[in-house]
């Protein structure tokens, strides 16, 4: 009788011995710039909490009356029982910062967009996706019945020919707005000038722009100066934001329509009011300190400057900077080494990104110093060599 798990362990083996097998790592700390792993203290360059607003006392605070007032759970689904005003409040909360008619809360980033993309387009339509998108794209795409298009990455010439081979028909341009694994921005002029030509909804995943990028935090569009021009802006709570759930906001019939149209919104039981006033009181601190989100900017250039002073290519103009090794058991190696001088770095290996272009992301908080920073590129650079020749 053949053992029902051969194929599941044989697997596993296979991503052992091809340096892609994954394992979770327990943290004994709270989520800031240095945490407690296994008993040791690391500096933390791998959260995607930018302004490190997990922690903040002012948070806290509103979360613990929230939840004594509220209650643990939101007892069902949006649109039966778990709408609370809190959760309301959040949703006008990211329209004022967004400086959009209205918004819409999902449990999660991945929640929203395998739910937005199948609502928008559907059999007949198109949707056309930057070859870099993010896995949360990439899976509402295909669950919705549209047809896919990958363009090459920010290519707007290589997507205008692709929507020139598919005249008349209806569909959505989607974008990371900053991509994960490279850090680098969306050509938003581009993109949303071909979405207008060609009668396209344009679609932008704010996940890692949100108060990572613009004067004040307010992402893609604000860096670029073209607040208002996206249809569709979609991003996270989860990172610089510090708490947890997605969001899409645009016009009011947009939101009307997704609340009627998304399956994962429908659906899903409702994040706790706790989680929605954590939300609503990191939103509120971005708006009422944007030196965090400067500070974090000031970071992000000294860090590449530090790292390319010692000879390790550094580029970014986010909080995302890819320190590319190449070959996964070298890039496990130099992740290893790190954990050894207390740098806590994640490396990131094939299916992520492509095979032979393992690395080290990189991720700053605006609460980093600039000796940590320092100490990291030092270490950096040492345990880069130390694994070349091990």
């Amino acid at each position: 009788m053949n053992n029902k798990w051969d194929r599941m362990e044989r697997e596993l083996e296979r991503l052992k011995s091809d340096n892609l097998f994954r394992r979770m790592t327990v943290f004994e700390s709270p989520q800031t710039s240095q945490v407690k792993v296994g008993g040791q203290q690391q500096h933390l360059f791998s959260s995607n909490s930018y302004l490190d607003l997990c922690c903040e006392p002012k948070v806290k605070e509103h979360v613990r009356r929230v939840l004594e007032e509220y209650g643990s759970g939101s007892g069902g689904s949006r649109l039966t029982t778990g709408t609370t005003s809190i959760h309301a409040e959040l949703e006008d909360t990211i329209a004022e910062f967004k400086r959009r008619e209205a918004a819409l809360v999902f449990n999660t980033g991945y929640m929203a967009n395998v739910g937005i993309l199948p609502a928008l387009a559907g059999k007949g339509d198109i949707i056309y996706s930057d070859e870099l998108n993010h896995a949360s794209i990439i899976d509402g795409c295909r669950l919705s019945k549209a047809e896919l298009v990958i363009y090459r990455h920010n290519d707007m010439a290589d997507l205008e020919k692709k929507i020139k081979a598919h005249p008349g028909q209806k569909g959505v341009i989607v974008s990371d707005g900053v991509f994960s694994m490279d850090g680098d921005i969306v050509n938003l002029p581009g993109l949303v000038e071909l979405a207008n030509r060609y009668g396209l909804l344009s679609m932008i995943d704010e996940a890692h722009a949100t108060g990572v990028i613009g004067d004040t935090g307010r992402g893609t569009e604000e860096y670029y100066g073209m607040e208002g021009s996206v249809d569709v802006l979609m991003g996270t709570l989860s990172k610089a934001v510090g708490g947890e759930g997605g969001f899409v906001c645009g016009s009011r019939t947009l939101i009307d329509y997704l609340i009627n149209k998304a399956r994962s919104f429908i659906f899903s039981t409702s994040l706790s009011p706790a989680t929605m006033a954590a939300d609503t009181q990191g939103i509120r601190m971005i708006m009422e300190q944007p030196q965090r989100v400067q500070k974090l900017q000031e970071n992000i250039r000294y860090c590449c400057a530090a790292l390319n002073s010692r000879g390790i290519k550094a580029e970014s103009e986010t909080a995302i900077i890819p320190v590319i090794i190449g070959e996964e058991g070298r890039a496990m190696k130099v992740m290893k080494l790190l954990k050894e001088r207390g740098y806590y770095i994640s490396a990131i290996r094939y299916p992520t990104v492509a095979r032979g272009s393992a690395r080290l992301r990189l991720a700053l908080m605006s609460s980093h110093t600039r000796e940590e920073m320092d100490g990291l590129a030092d270490a950096l650079k040492e345990c880069i060599s130390l694994a070349e020749y091990e």
